[in-house]
């Protein structure tokens, strides 16, 4: 299917040249490879304002008639506390992270179960994507994900090694800036920030560069396949290694807290297999200048 343009308008153009990407910082995760500090060049690029919505990626079944790997394999992942009481009793879930509950029938149209839909949410984050999902996303809308490196110079707004997309204090001045978690995880979300699960895309103020959500809310696919070992490839517009088993995922999310998963940073990294979806898994469009 030809590119369609229309459909990428409306992205931020971003200028590109050189970075400090990475972190060293003593809060930062050397096992996920934030680190070492390098300098790293991209060429311009275009990024899209917010994550890809519910409505958005309504339009692109819609027109496609795509089929996402939740609905493949007949279930997702769903947060404990965001799941029926009914789900809740019946719902397996992994060893180690009881939290989360494979819900048969979750997918991106109903985010907590067959009972559940994105009614009231359409300007919400859409989840229960995959990588492989979104890169058909990106495909249909005339764009495609943005590497790692991409995403984190968006992601700093213009900022230096800062810690978050505005600066180094999480809350300056008593003010959320983004969506995680507050309380004890994972039993007691104090919603100090205003949400449990998800929010709108355009919650907070956006950063430097007119980017919201860069962190929490949902983790965001990026085009890379993961690995650490970032000073064996070129520092100039790097792409990732060019096979792998899992993709990279920047951001964090609504479950990030600073007791397990301090995933909220700018250089914080993760990463999941192409086929993997969950109720706090989305991305974000980009594309070439």
């Amino acid at each position: 299917m030809a590119p369609v343009q229309r459909r990428v308008s409306g992205l931020a153009s971003l200028d590109g040249g050189a970075f400090r990407m990475g972190t060293d910082d003593s809060e930062g995760f050397p096992s996920d490879g934030e680190g070492p500090v390098r300098t790293v060049t991209l060429r311009p690029f275009r990024l899209a304002r917010t994550a890809v919505t519910n409505a958005q990626f309504a339009a692109f079944v819609k027109a496609t008639g795509y089929i996402t790997d939740a609905e493949r394999f007949g279930w997702s992942y769903v947060f404990h506390l965001l799941a029926t009481a009914n789900a809740r009793r019946r719902a397996p879930s992994p060893a180690g992270t009881p939290w989360w509950l494979a819900i048969d029938g979750a997918a991106w149209h109903a985010p907590e179960g067959p009972d559940s839909t994105i009614t009231g949410r359409q300007d919400h984050p859409v989840v229960h994507v995959s990588w492989d999902d979104a890169h058909a996303y990106c495909a249909w809308a005339g764009g495609r994900l943005p590497t790692e490196a991409e995403w984190e110079y968006a992601a700093r707004g213009g900022l230096d090694q800062a810690r978050y997309p505005w600066g180094d204090e999480l809350t300056p001045r008593g003010q959320h800036r983004c969506n995680i978690w507050q309380g004890r995880f994972p039993t007691h979300n104090t919603r100090e920030d205003g949400h449990l699960g998800t929010a709108p895309v355009k919650t907070y103020r956006p950063n430097g560069y007119g980017l919201f959500n860069m962190v929490g809310n949902v983790w965001e696919w990026c085009a890379d396949w993961f690995a650490t070992d970032h000073l064996a490839r070129p520092l100039e517009d790097p792409q990732g290694p060019e096979t792998g088993t899992a993709r990279v995922m920047r951001g964090g999310s609504y479950l990030c807290h600073d007791s397990y998963c301090n995933r909220y940073r700018v250089a914080a990294r993760s990463a999941n297999t192409p086929d993997s979806s969950s109720g706090n898994i989305g991305f974000r469009l980009a594309a070439d200048i």
